[in-house]
């Protein structure tokens, strides 16, 4: 049972029809999702989600779907754990990471592709796409294969190998376009005006968006049905960064839990952090950038939520990190020593923007923390190479005992 009322603007409270849209022909305002909330209380308990399966499907209620036919590859319901040799490091007794790095294309973005494919074949499209800086580009191919639809996937020239390959190896259209990802959406927005394709993240975009909201969900649900106390999130458009607050108060307002005091910050590396820098000078408007960072996931100049990003920090009380590109791979390597995670460039912004907090006081020690891990490392393996330093010996142990000595 759907609990979705219509689609409605953001910023003048237009209301739409459930269709592939999403801007207003008014304000030209995102559009996203509205729900009879009343009803979907009286239907939603906690009993009735741990029923469900062990993915993002158990919370199919709160999703904008319609029945139980969804494009499935096992996406969510991905590990909490706690950090306590990270924790130690950083004086913090209750940290914990949300591994989203083990979803089936090893990303978070699974999430948001399993509701837009799943929306996709409702509205009788045949074919996925999307402009990616990477880690969606494997989940819409893969969606895509598992759904028997064609997909035609977007993405800068420049992309590392690994996030390439990933989505190549499902059989789409693969096209590389010589510009950043801002010139890939501009692209893929026109583009969606002359094909009937569903762009997961351009006319599917308030359907889409939808999906990160889960990750909010599950982490409640892991935590004992309560909200953390600090949330750190990697933000790219924002889209992710206000979902997961967005979850977490659906949550507390359908009576899952009690109220929601989370502070929510935002981290971005420096060469991208366009949200982050609106924040610390107090701009209601995002200025875009030119992007030029290591952590290419994160690399959208103009972030199409950043307004609401913004918003939800300052709402929050939270806070905006720029973390410096050196510190982007000492967070990777970081968490991969202390936890034995191996995350891609965004989570390495994430971890480094952690210890900022830590070591400024912003989190204290007893309070319940959550890094957001987001994608797998094997994807961004270029950015570590420089960890590559084996000791070459010959098949013996004097050679072994010398190369010992030496180092």
């Amino acid at each position: 049972m759907s609990f979705v009322k219509c689609l409605h603007c953001r910023e003048c409270g237009r209301e739409y029809p459930i269709e592939p849209l999403n801007a207003c022909d008014f304000c030209f305002g995102p559009l996203e999702v509205r729900y009879d909330y009343d009803a979907m209380a009286r239907a939603i308990s906690r009993e009735r989600i741990q029923k469900g399966p062990l993915t993002l499907w158990r919370y199919i209620d709160l999703l904008p779907v319609e029945g139980t036919e969804v494009v499935d590859l096992g996406t969510g319901f991905t590990p909490l754990l706690k950090a306590k040799r990270l924790g130690k490091l950083l004086g913090l007794d209750n940290l914990y990471l949300k591994n989203d790095a083990v979803n089936p294309t090893y990303s978070f973005k699974d999430r948001v592709v399993a509701i837009a494919s799943t929306k996709a074949l409702e509205f009788e499209f045949d074919t996925l796409a999307c402009a990616s800086t990477g880690n969606l580009a494997g989940a819409v191919a893969a969606h895509a294969a598992r759904a028997g639809m064609k997909s035609f996937i977007f993405v800068p020239a420049d992309l590392e190998q690994g996030k390439m390959v990933g989505a190549a190896i499902y059989g789409p259209t693969l096209v590389a376009v010589k510009g950043n990802y801002d010139e890939v959406n501009r692209l893929c927005s026109e583009l969606a005006d002359l094909y009937r394709w569903a762009f997961v993240n351009i006319n599917m975009r308030p359907y889409y968006a939808e999906g990160s909201k889960t990750l909010g969900y599950e982490v409640a649900e892991q935590l004992g049905w309560r909200a953390p106390d600090h949330a750190i999130v990697p933000s790219a458009s924002g889209s992710l960064f206000t979902k997961i607050w967005k979850g977490f108060n659906e949550f507390s307002d359908l009576g899952l839990m009690g109220p929601t005091r989370t502070r929510m910050h935002c981290a971005q590396a420096e060469g991208c952090s366009p949200i982050v820098t609106a924040w610390k000078n107090g701009w209601d408007v995002v200025r875009p950038v030119r992007p030029k960072t290591i952590a290419k996931s994160l690399a959208i100049g103009n972030p199409a939520d950043g307004f609401y990003a913004v918003k939800t920090i300052r709402n929050t009380g939270g806070t905006g990190v720029s973390v410096p590109e050196e510190q982007v791979v000492e967070g990777i390597r970081l968490l991969a020593e202390t936890e034995g995670i191996f995350t891609e460039t965004a989570g390495g912004v994430v971890i480094s923007a952690l210890k900022d907090l830590a070591q400024r006081g912003v989190i204290k020690r007893d309070e319940v923390t959550v890094a957001y891990v987001t994608g797998n490392g094997l994807k961004t393996q270029e950015a570590v190479m420089g960890l590559l330093r084996p000791l070459t010996i010959d098949p013996n142990v004097n050679a072994f005992q010398q190369a010992m000595g030496g180092r």
